[in-house]
C-alpha cells in the first residue's frame, strides 16, 4: 500500500514539473514575438512603409529625343562584273591588275589568236572564190542572153525553128539560175567572213557598261597569263567604289519605320570616330520567313575611296523625332501590379506617389512621358523599395532617428557634450 502510494506522488511530481516548463516555452515564446513586432503591431510591407525610404530623385525636363533604330551589316559596291573570254583558248597577256583604274572600252586582256587568224584567211579564200564563180556566171549569162536575142531575131524571119528558140531560152534561164546561186554562195561567205573576223576580236578582251561615267577599278585578278581558259572562266572582276552601298537586315518591328529616301548615319571600324552620310534607296517588299527581316539598301556616296565593299558598318536610322517631349530618366521607371510608371516626389508630405503613365521613344538613358502631364521630380534610385504613398527623404535630409539618437563618443557621451 505505501508502495502504490509512494509511485503516485512521483507521477504527480512529474506532472507539475512538466507543465511548469511548458508554461516557462510559452512565455519565452511570447516575449520573442512581442520583440519582433514594431510599435503599432504592423509587419512585412507596412513596417517598410512606416519608416522614410532614401531616395535619389531627377528633375521631369523638356527636350528633343528621337527614336533611332540601330543596326548593322556590311558594303558593297554599287556595281560589279566579271570579265570572261567568249571563246576557248590560251591567256596571252593580262594588261591590267589589282587595284587599277579601266575606261570604258578599254583593252584588258589578249588571249592566243593564231588559229582564229587562220579562219579569217581561209574565210576570205572562200569569199574570193565565190566572187570568180560570180563573175564566171555573169559573162556566162551574158552570151545566153545575146544568142537568145539571134535567135528571137531569127525566129520573126522565120529562118530559126521553134525547137531552136527554145532550146536558146532553155540555156539563158540555166544561166540566170546559176548566176543567183553564185551571189547567194558570196553572201555565205561574207557572213562566214564576218563570223571569223568576230570570234577574232574576241581575242582582245575589252570592258564596258552602259553609263560610262568614272572609271572604275579591278577588283579581283582570277588567272594569270599562260592559263587556258574555256568560255566565260573569269579573268577579272571590275567594280565601281565611287559609291558604295550597305546592306542591313531589318526585323520586323523596325520594318515599318525605315521609308525611300531616309537619311542614315554609318561608321565603321576601320575609321573611328568618323561618320558618313547615307540615304535609303530600296526596301525589300517581303521579309524572310526564316529570319522575319527583310533587306534594305543604304547608297553612301565615296568620293575618296575610303569606304572599301566587304567593310563591316554599323548603321543608325532616326525613325522619329519629337521636339519639346516630356522626358524623365530610364533609371526612374518601375513596374506596380503590372503597370508602368514613375513615383512622383510630393515634396509637401515628402512623399511618393505612383503614377502610371504612357512611355512612348526612348533614347539612351531618357524616355518619353506621352501621358499623363507630368512636373516636379520623380525617384531615380530606391523606388524598388517604395509603394505608393511611401514617406521619403532626400540625401542632404538629416534621419529623424539620428536627431533622436545622436552617435556617442568614446566614452559613451553624445557629441558636443561633455560629462
Amino acid at each position: 500500500m505505501n508502495t502504490r502510494g509512494g509511485a503516485m506522488t512521483k507521477a504527480l511530481v512529474a506532472l507539475v514539473v512538466f507543465a511548469g516548463l511548458g508554461l516557462l516555452g510559452w512565455r519565452i515564446y511570447t516575449k520573442l514575438n512581442e520583440a519582433r513586432a514594431p510599435a503599432g503591431g504592423q509587419s512585412g510591407r507596412g513596417r517598410r512603409g512606416s519608416a522614410a525610404v532614401a531616395v535619389e530623385t531627377a528633375p521631369i525636363r523638356k527636350a528633343t529625343i528621337r527614336g533611332i533604330g540601330r543596326f548593322t551589316g556590311s558594303l558593297s559596291p554599287r556595281s560589279l562584273f566579271v570579265v570572261a573570254p567568249k571563246i576557248s583558248g590560251r591567256l596571252e597577256k593580262l594588261v591590267v591588275d589589282v587595284g587599277d583604274p579601266v575606261k570604258p572600252g578599254q583593252l584588258v586582256a589578249e588571249m592566243d589568236d593564231d588559229e582564229y587568224a587562220q579562219q579569217v584567211e581561209q574565210a576570205r579564200a572562200e569569199l574570193a572564190v565565190a566572187e570568180a564563180s560570180v563573175a564566171e556566171c555573169r559573162s556566162a549569162l551574158g552570151v545566153a542572153g545575146r544568142e537568145l536575142e539571134r535567135v528571137k531575131a531569127l525566129r520573126k524571119m522565120k529562118v530559126a525553128s521553134e525547137a531552136e528558140f527554145d532550146e536558146t531560152q532553155a540555156r539563158h534561164a540555166v544561166c540566170d539560175a546559176k548566176q543567183r546561186v553564185a551571189l547567194a554562195e558570196v553572201t555565205r561567205r561574207e557572213a562566214a567572213l564576218k563570223a571569223a573576223e568576230v570570234r577574232l576580236s574576241y581575242t582582245r578582251i575589252h570592258v564596258s557598261w552602259g553609263n560610262a561615267g568614272e572609271p572604275r577599278v579591278v577588283g579581283e585578278r582570277f588567272v594569270d597569263e599562260g592559263a587556258m581558259l574555256r568560255a566565260n572562266d573569269p579573268i577579272v572582276s571590275i567594280l565601281d567604289n565611287s559609291v558604295v552601298v550597305a546592306l542591313i537586315d531589318v526585323i520586323e518591328r523596325d520594318y515599318p519605320g525605315v521609308r525611300p529616301g531616309q537619311e542614315a548615319v554609318i561608321d565603321t571600324d576601320a575609321f573611328p570616330g568618323r561618320k558618313f552620310a547615307g540615304k535609303i534607296v530600296r526596301i525589300a517588299p517581303l521579309l524572310k520567313e526564316t529570319s522575319r527581316q527583310a533587306r534594305v539598301e543604304i547608297e553612301i556616296q565615296n568620293p575618296e575611296r575610303l569606304l572599301k565593299p566587304g567593310m563591316f558598318v554599323r548603321v543608325r536610322i532616326e525613325f522619329d523625332r519629337h521636339e519639346n517631349a516630356t522626358v524623365v530618366p530610364v533609371a526612374a521607371l518601375a513596374r506596380r501590379e503590372g503597370r508602368q510608371g514613375v513615383f512622383l516626389v510630393d515634396s509637401g508630405e515628402m512623399k511618393a506617389r505612383f503614377v502610371s503613365i504612357t512611355l512612348g521613344i526612348t533614347e539612351g538613358e531618357l524616355a518619353e512621358v506621352l501621358d499623363p502631364p507630368l512636373s516636379g521630380h520623380v525617384v531615380t534610385m530606391g523606388q524598388h523599395l517604395l509603394e505608393d504613398g511611401a514617406r521619403i527623404r532626400l540625401p542632404e535630409e538629416t534621419p529623424p532617428d539620428a536627431e533622436r539618437n545622436p552617435k556617442r563618443e568614446k566614452g559613451g557621451s553624445p557629441k558636443g557634450r561633455h560629462p
